[in-house]
């Protein structure tokens, strides 16, 4: 158990980098990701200890949800980056059309 809670720091820890370092957008949406998937791990270690399928549930829903938010922020990068030609968020400075 505590080899599997490690392991879900360590991946937490590179997405939490990942989202701070990183200027482009996709790595951004790749560290949260990663971030979601150590989540995920220590729901699972967690509910290897107590009776029931509540923890699968909760991972159920967090792949869910990972999942929808990488589809809406991939089709939210790629917009902006057909009308700023970038993919920086830093670089992008204007809200209006």
């Amino acid at each position: 158990m505590e080899h599997a809670l490690i392991l879900g720091v360590i991946l937490f820890t590179a997405g939490l980098m990942t989202v701070i370092t990183k200027r482009n957008a996709i790595m951004v949406l790749i560290g949260i990701e990663l971030m979601l998937n150590a989540a995920n791990l220590n729901l699972i270690v967690f509910n290897q200890n107590s009776p029931g399928l509540s923890g699968r549930f909760f991972a159920l829903f967090v792949i869910v949800v990972a999942v929808c938010e990488a589809a809406v922020g991939l089709a939210i990068v790629l917009r902006v980056y057909k009308y700023y030609q970038t993919s920086e968020p830093d670089q992008i400075n204007e809200l209006k059309d």
